[in-house]
């Protein structure tokens, strides 16, 4: 299964550019989808917590900034408008109207990815996890423990490397090579020994894994449940 660096909502009434931004995100392995109305894309919003809304301003039915008004009180994800309107009045109104980022029509998409790239790097850093509760394990990285059956195990600052990617992202598969380079190892057999050291750290049977666990030929993934 494929790893999706974000959840994205593209909301414009101009078939191109909706298809245009959809292919072109897709293909830096974000996951899309799009509505083309205000009134469709509330509906998407209530049922799917997306990682940032790519918002056109002018519209039919409902512009843009009354969407953006209407759901203020509710909306805690980032908005990109992207909009014919540059004026600098009508950036500012934007702005004020909740949007993180402004980029006016035509663009280019490459600078449209930098800006999601900005927004994306301090949301998620701002939610980052730092503990987790899972069956009866606690991994702490603020206070760098694992709590396992009431014993408090250290961890050290290659595992909390480790454990930060992971709880954070739990499902996805890391490679040996991602391992690697997120603790500068390149052995592969050194990084599945510091794996088998934290896995007899959260698991109550390290020999049959249940949540640190082995893709075979591909990596390890942390399996909360």
């Amino acid at each position: 299964m494929k790893n999706y660096k974000a959840h994205i909502l593209v909301v414009d009434d101009d078939d191109g550019i909706r298809n245009l931004v959809k292919k072109f995100l897709n293909e830096k392995s974000f996951l899309v989808n799009t509505a083309n109305s205000a009134e469709e894309a509330q509906k998407k919003i209530a049922i799917i917590k997306f990682d940032l809304i790519i918002l056109d301003i002018m519209m039919p039915g409902k512009s843009g900034l009354e969407f953006l008004n209407e759901n203020k009180s509710f909306i805690d994800t980032p908005v990109i408008l992207l909009t014919a309107k540059g004026e600098p009045k009508e950036r500012v109104e934007g702005l004020e109207s909740g949007a993180d980022d402004y980029l006016p029509k035509p663009f280019e998409p490459q600078e449209l990815l930098l800006r999601i790239k900005n927004i994306l790097s301090k949301t998620q850093k701002k939610n980052l996890v730092r503990a987790i509760n899972f069956g009866n394990i606690k991994i702490d990285l603020t206070k760098l423990l694992i709590i396992k059956e009431k014993k408090e195990l250290k961890i050290n600052t290659t595992e909390k490397k480790i454990l930060d990617k992971m709880i954070n992202q739990p499902g996805k598969v890391f490679s040996r090579l991602e391992i690697g380079k997120l603790i500068n190892l390149e052995k592969e057999r050194s990084i599945d020994v510091i794996i088998t050291r934290l896995r007899k750290k959260i698991e109550m049977n390290p020999k049959n894994p249940k949540y640190l666990q082995t893709i075979r030929g591909t990596g390890y993934v942390l399996w909360i449940e």
